[in-house]
C-alpha cells in the first residue's frame, strides 16, 4: 500500500527572476507576433508604470500561482518597491503563502493520480502540484488562534493579514525567506482579500466565530472597498499589473468609479496589464478585455495590454523584463499601509 511519503517528495521550486535576464528575449518578442508581441507590449507598460514617479501600482492576483512556484516572483517585486499594494484570493495569501510561512511545502505531483487514494491519504491535487491535508489544518488551526488574540469586532482584510505578518514576527518569524504576507508587513504594502473567507482563514472564522457566537472577530468587506479606494485617492495616477481575473480583478477597478462617488473626475488606472487565459467571448469577468473596462470609466486605453497566455509562462517574463531593466532602482517607496496608521 502506497504511503504520504510515496507522493510528498519532491518540493515545488519558486522561480527566482534575479537569475534570468530575459531583457532580450522579450524585447525580440516585439518583432514576433500574436501572444509573443501582447507580452513585449505588456512588459514595456509595466516598465513604463514603474519609471512614472506620480504612479501607485497595485498588484492583483487570482489563480493557484503560489503553489505552482510564482510566490518568489511577487516576493521579490515586493523587496524592491515594483507593487504598492496586492489585491489577492485567499487561497494565495493564507492557504499557499501563510501556509508556507509556517513552514510547510507544496509538492511536485501529476493530474494522473488516483484521486480516492490521495484522499485516503489525507492529500490535496491542485491539478499537477500535491499539498499535506493534514498541514493545512494546521494552518487552519493558526488563523482561529489568530482571531482569538485579537479584540471581537469588525476588521477590513488588510488588518487581519496585517495581524498575520506581526504574528510571523512575534514568533520568530517566518520559516521560508520568501514570505509575501511577511514582507509585505514589513515593507508596509496593504494586502487586500475581497473574499477572505473563502480559504483557510475562512475555516478559522468558523472556529472562532462558533466558540464566541455573540463577541468575535468578524470581516467588514465595506472597509476593505474604502480602503483601497482611499489608496487610488492618495495616489491619483495607478497602474494595474493583473495575474488572473476573477474578484481581486473587478475589486481593484471599480476603485475609480468609487472614488469618482467621493470627489470629482478622478484619473481612470493610467495603466493596465492582465494575463489570463479566459476567453472574451463568454462575456465573463475574467476575461472582459481592459478596453471594456473604459466603457466603465475604469481604465485608460492608451497604455492597456491583455496578455492571453498562463500565468507560470507570462509572469515571469513580464516581471523579470521589468526587475533586469530596473527601473525599479529609482523609484522610492510608496508605504500605503500607513495611510491607515492609527
Amino acid at each position: 500500500m502506497a504511503s504520504k511519503k510515496d507522493f510528498l517528495k519532491e518540493t515545488i521550486q519558486h522561480i527566482d527572476i534575479k537569475e534570468h535576464n530575459v531583457v532580450a528575449l522579450v524585447d525580440a518578442m516585439e518583432k514576433m507576433a500574436f501572444s509573443a508581441r501582447d507580452l513585449n507590449r505588456a512588459a514595456n507598460i509595466y516598465d513604463r508604470m514603474l519609471k512614472d514617479k506620480e504612479c501607485g501600482i497595485i498588484l492583483t492576483l487570482a489563480g493557484s500561482i503560489f503553489s505552482a512556484g510564482l510566490k518568489r516572483v511577487v516576493y521579490d517585486l515586493l523587496q524592491n518597491n515594483m507593487v504598492d499594494a496586492i489585491v489577492s484570493t485567499g487561497a494565495l495569501m493564507v492557504d499557499q503563502d501563510f501556509f508556507e510561512a509556517l513552514g510547510f511545502k507544496h509538492y511536485i505531483g501529476t493530474p494522473f493520480s488516483d484521486d480516492n487514494l490521495l484522499r485516503d491519504l489525507h492529500i490535496d491535487r491542485i491539478y499537477d502540484t500535491y499539498i499535506d491535508e493534514d498541514e493545512l489544518r494546521v494552518c487552519d488551526e493558526t488563523t482561529a488562534k489568530i482571531f482569538e488574540s485579537l479584540e471581537p469586532k469588525p476588521y477590513s482584510s488588510r488588518e487581519l493579514l496585517w495581524e498575520f505578518g506581526k504574528y510571523l514576527d512575534e514568533n520568530g518569524g517566518p520559516k521560508v525567506d520568501d514570505s509575501v504576507i511577511y514582507t509585505a508587513y514589513k515593507k508596509n504594502v496593504p494586502i487586500f482579500v475581497p473574499a477572505f473567507s473563502d480559504c483557510s482563514a475562512g475555516f478559522g472564522f468558523v472556529m472562532h466565530q462558533t466558540k464566541h457566537p455573540d463577541k468575535h472577530v468578524s470581516i467588514d468587506s465595506a472597509k476593505d472597498f474604502l480602503e483601497l479606494t482611499k489608496i487610488k485617492l492618495f495616489s491619483k495616477e495607478t497602474g494595474i499589473f493583473m495575474i488572473g481575473g476573477g474578484v481581486p480583478k473587478n475589486f481593484t477597478q471599480d476603485i475609480v468609479v468609487a472614488a469618482d462617488l467621493l470627489t470629482e473626475n478622478p484619473p481612470m488606472h493610467k495603466y493596465a496589464v492582465q494575463i489570463t487565459v479566459a476567453d472574451v467571448r463568454d462575456g465573463a469577468l475574467s476575461s472582459s478585455t481592459l478596453k471594456e473596462a473604459s466603457s466603465w470609466g475604469k481604465v485608460e486605453t492608451t497604455f492597456e495590454q491583455m496578455v492571453y497566455a498562463e500565468a507560470t509562462i507570462a509572469m515571469p517574463l513580464i516581471a523579470g523584463y521589468a526587475y533586469n531593466k530596473g527601473a525599479w532602482k529609482e523609484r522610492k517607496p510608496r508605504e500605503f499601509s500607513k495611510i491607515f496608521a492609527a
